[in-house]
C-alpha cells in the first residue's frame, strides 16, 4: 500500500517544483503503469491519491491534468503569484449563520444531563422515534404537501439516504436516469453499487419528460434521481408545469423517483414532485445545510409500500442516524432554532449572491439569487482543468465542471463556485482574483 503513495509523492514533488505544470496532461494509466513497471491497479491508486490531494483533476474522455503549480502549460505563468493570504475554498459549501453556535448550544445543554444522555446514546432504528418523525414531517412540509410521519426514515446524513434508496431500488447493472450535470457523490454512490447513470437532457424549465421517456424506451430505467429545487450545480428550479408533466410520466412508466431536496430550504416554499407522485417518489433531505455538517441527520420520505425495503437497506448499509443527533434535531426543530437558522441563511445567501454579481459582472454566470453556489461558463480559451489549476495557484479552490458531468466526453468548460463557506471578505477577494485571472487570459475585459 505504501508503494503507490511513494510514487504519488514523487509526482507531487514534480508538480511542486514546476516540472509538471498546470494543465499538463498525465499519461493514460496503462502507459504510466508500463513506464513505471507497476500494475495497472497500482497506477490507478497513484492517480486516485493525486486527486485526493487536490493536485490533479480527471476529465472523462480527456484524461488526467495537473491542477496546480506555479507555471503554465507553455512555460509562462497562467496566473501571477497570488498574495500571501490564507487559501479560500470555494469547493466546500457548508453555510454557517452569524451566531450559529450560540443558537445551537442552549438546545444541546439538556441532552448532557446523565439521565437524558444515557437514553440519547442508545442505538437508533431507521424509523427513529415518534417525536423525531413528527418533527421531521413538520420541518419538510410545504403549503400543499405534508409527509405522513409514519413514512419518515432517518440516516446519518442525506448522502446516506440517497445510497439507501438507490440500494433498495436498483440491482447491480441497473440504469438510473439523472440530469446531465448531477451531484458528484451520486456518481460515486452509483459506482460503488454497480449502477449505470444515464444522462438526461433538460431545458430552462427542468428535466425534459421526452428525454426520460426516450431513455426508458432504449432500456428500462430502474429509477430517476432528480434535484428539482436549486439544482446543484446550475441552481435551476423546475417549473410547476414541468413537475406536473414529470409526475404524469413517472406514473405512466411506473418509474420510482429519488427527489433530492437538500437545498430547497433556501427557496420560496414550493411543493415537491412527491406531492404529485406520492406513490413513486422518495424524498431525500437533511440538516447538514440547514444546521451544520458536524451533527446532522438525513431524512427520507418513502412511499408506504417501500418503507420496509428502504429501512432494510439503511440497516444493512450501516447508515442509521445517531440517537444523539436525532434528539438534537427534535429539539432544534421544536424550539424554532432551525427556522431561525433558515431565515439567517436565506439572507446570507442573498448577500453572497450580490457579491458574486458585482465581482463577476460581464461573465457567463448561471445562478439563482437564493442559491449558495453558481455555475461559471468560462470564457475561451479557458478549459476547466487549466482554470482550476490557475485558481489553485492563487490559493483558491473551485470545483471543475467535469466533476458534475455524467456523459463520457461531455466535459463542460465551467466551474462551480461554492459561496457558503468562505467569510464574505475572503469570498469577495477570491471572486475578484478569479475575474482578473479569467479576463487576463481570455482578453475580453480588463482586470481590476
Amino acid at each position: 500500500m505504501g508503494d503507490y503513495r511513494r510514487i504519488a509523492d514523487r509526482i507531487a514533488d514534480d508538480i511542486a517544483s514546476g516540472r509538471l505544470k498546470p494543465g499538463q496532461r498525465l499519461p493514460p494509466q496503462r502507459a504510466f503503469a508500463r513506464r513505471r513497471g507497476i500494475a495497472s491497479s497500482t497506477a490507478g491508486r497513484v492517480y486516485g491519491e493525486l486527486v485526493r490531494r487536490g493536485l490533479v483533476v480527471g476529465e472523462v474522455g480527456r484524461g488526467t491534468f495537473v491542477r496546480a503549480a506555479p507555471d503554465g502549460p507553455t512555460g509562462q505563468a497562467l496566473a501571477e503569484p497570488g498574495p500571501a493570504d490564507a487559501p479560500v475554498n470555494l469547493e466546500l459549501n457548508y453555510p454557517s449563520a452569524p451566531g450559529q453556535p450560540e443558537l445551537l448550544a442552549p438546545v444541546l445543554a439538556p441532552l448532557l444531563r446523565p439521565d437524558v444522555l444515557a437514553e440519547a446514546l442508545l442505538p437508533a432504528a431507521a424509523t427513529g422515534t415518534e417525536s423525531a418523525r413528527e418533527a421531521a414531517a413538520a420541518l419538510l412540509a410545504t403549503p400543499g404537501w405534508r409527509p405522513a410521519p409514519d413514512r419518515l426514515l432517518f440516516t446519518g446524513n442525506a448522502r446516506q439516504a440517497i445510497a439507501a434508496v438507490l440500494a433498495s431500488l436498483v440491482r447491480p447493472g441497473g440504469r438510473v436516469g439523472v440530469e446531465q450535470l448531477t451531484y458528484p457523490l451520486v456518481k460515486q454512490i452509483a459506482a460503488r453499487l454497480g449502477i449505470t447513470l444515464v444522462p438526461l437532457a433538460g431545458d430552462a424549465a427542468g428535466l425534459l419528460p421526452e428525454a426520460v421517456a426516450a431513455a426508458h424506451r432504449t432500456a428500462p430505467l430502474s429509477a430517476l434521481y432528480v434535484q428539482p429545487t436549486l439544482h446543484n450545480p446550475t441552481s435551476l428550479t423546475t417549473s410547476r408545469a414541468r413537475l406536473l408533466q414529470l409526475a404524469q410520466l413517472v406514473h405512466d412508466l411506473n418509474l420510482p423517483v429519488v427527489e433530492d431536496r437538500i437545498w430547497s430550504f433556501l427557496h420560496e416554499p414550493g411543493d415537491p414532485l412527491a406531492a404529485h407522485a406520492p406513490a413513486l417518489t422518495h424524498v431525500v433531505d437533511g440538516l447538514s445545510k440547514r444546521v451544520a455538517p458536524g451533527l446532522t441527520v438525513g431524512f427520507l420520505v418513502v412511499p408506504p409500500h417501500r418503507a420496509g425495503a428502504v429501512a432494510d437497506a439503511v440497516r444493512s448499509g450501516g447508515w442509521s442516524a445517531g440517537r444523539f443527533a436525532l434528539e438534537a434535531a427534535v429539539r432544534w426543530a421544536g424550539e424554532g432554532t432551525v427556522a431561525r437558522l433558515v431565515a439567517a441563511k436565506r439572507a446570507d445567501a442573498a448577500r453572497r449572491q450580490r457579491i458574486l454579481a458585482e465581482e463577476l459582472a460581464g461573465f457567463a454566470v448561471r445562478s439563482d439569487p437564493r442559491a449558495y453556489f453558481a455555475w461559471w461558463e468560462l470564457p475561451a480559451p479557458w478549459r476547466a482543468d487549466t482554470f482550476t489549476g490557475a485558481a489553485a495557484a492563487h490559493g483558491i479552490a473551485v470545483t471543475p465542471g467535469p466533476a458534475f458531468a455524467v456523459a463520457p466526453g461531455h466535459t463542460p468548460d465551467a466551474v462551480r463556485l461554492g459561496l457558503a463557506s468562505a467569510p464574505e471578505a475572503d469570498l469577495r477577494r477570491a471572486l475578484r482574483t478569479l475575474a482578473h485571472v479569467a479576463a487576463r487570459r481570455a482578453g475580453d475585459r480588463s482586470g481590476p
